[in-house]
């Protein structure tokens, strides 16, 4: 599996797929406004640093492919995965908390 120590490289592949899966997660559905764009854009930024590394190992893992990538290449693969989904999650919990909320 790979080693993810305190490379520079890593960390500069944790922002690249970072901001990747954000700018991909406003073109794949159209904000309302700019507001929302900021905050689904940097959402997607927290998504992607803070979970790109479990989720490239995951991503990886399942797939089966562990030997064939890199660190950088999982990072990379991880964040961006991370940073597109994190709307859409946090989507699904508004909805469910709007549905079951106080009325």
């Amino acid at each position: 599996m790979a080693d993810f120590g305190n490379d520079p490289g890593l960390w500069a592949a944790k922002g690249i797929g970072s901001v990747a899966g954000a700018a991909v997660s406003l073109v794949y559905m159209l904000p309302k406004g700019r507001r929302e764009a900021g905050s689904r854009f940097f959402t997607g930024m927290a998504g992607g640093l803070i979970f790109g590394g479990p989720a490239g190992l995951w991503i990886v893992a399942k797939l089966g492919i562990g030997g064939s990538l890199s660190g950088t290449e999982v990072m990379l693969t991880g964040s961006a995965a991370a940073s597109l989904s994190a709307w859409c999650v946090l989507g699904a919990v508004a909805r469910v908390a709007k549905r079951y909320g106080r009325k």
